[in-house]
């Protein structure tokens, strides 16, 4: 809002996701325990958070934003979520400080209210989105990409319908080559009417955690590209914006100011 990439107008707050659209994607008595607080020592663990209602809150709020960006994105071409991405979570479990799959339950919201017919999931996080692959192994309106970090977490891999890993140090050249490969052939023989994009930053090679060499200019390019090839195709995009962890916490809000950028100006708004 500082530098005039948006204004108040371009801002909305989410209510809560209620129970019934979440159970379109997640058991019955998984989120019970949500509600009821009652996860065991283990499946907190597990999550990586201690439960607390305020957390369920955070979870379902952010899960309505994604479902929210998807209605504004069939408006207006792409909207963004300044949180989401909770790409660990799964039917029955969270893992990974996730607790509901935000592009899951928006997907499958869409697609039970004939929104839209196929899919595109886009996760570009250097963690690999096992909830989301394992959600949807079976639904062929759904396709999952992944590209991350071959040895990162989750160190049990679920099957994508297309997984990319990636070995550590991996630079911009090679990164970028890669994605521009892969993702024309999918938009190609997929033909999605919609898209879901992970825009994670922990493939920062300044990132505590990511164990890739790509720059803040590589992390420009790859967004710039991810937009413009939707743009020219007018596949709408809901972006989550995912990880990051780089020590200097304005490195990550930079990062993830650039992927708005990027958006605003390819969108051409």
């Amino acid at each position: 809002m500082h530098e005039g990439t948006i204004s108040k107008e371009n801002l909305f707050k989410p209510a809560i996701c209620s129970d019934e659209i979440i159970l379109q994607t997640h058991h019955t008595s998984y989120l019970e325990k949500l509600n009821h607080q009652t996860l065991s020592e283990r499946e907190q663990r597990q999550i990586g958070f201690p439960q607390s209602p305020v957390l369920t809150l955070r979870e379902k709020i952010i899960t309505q934003g994604t479902i929210d960006c998807a209605h504004y994105a069939l408006q207006h071409g792409v909207a963004m979520n300044v949180a989401g991405g909770t790409h660990h979570a799964f039917a029955d479990r969270g893992e990974g400080f996730c607790l509901l799959n935000d592009f899951a339950v928006a997907a499958n919201f869409l697609l039970s209210n004939n929104q839209t017919q196929k899919i595109l999931i886009i996760d570009l996080d250097v963690h690999q989105g096992n909830g989301t692959a394992k959600l949807f192994e079976k639904e062929n309106r759904v396709f999952t990409f992944s590209m991350h970090g071959a040895h990162n977490y989750p160190f049990h891999k679920e099957k994508s319908d297309l997984d990319i890993p990636l070995p550590d140090g991996i630079n911009d050249d090679a990164y970028l080559g890669i994605l521009k490969k892969e993702l024309g052939k999918i938009l190609a023989s997929f033909k999605p009417d919609f898209a879901f994009y992970l825009s994670g930053v922990d493939i920062l090679e300044t990132d505590k955690f990511g164990k890739l060499k790509v720059t803040m200019k590589g992390c420009q390019q790859r967004d710039e590209y991810v937009f413009q090839s939707l743009y020219d195709r007018k596949i709408p995009c809901a972006v989550s914006m995912g990880g990051g962890y780089s020590p200097d916490f304005r490195t990550i809000v930079e990062a993830h100011c650039q992927t708005f950028r990027t958006a605003v100006e390819v969108n051409g708004f």
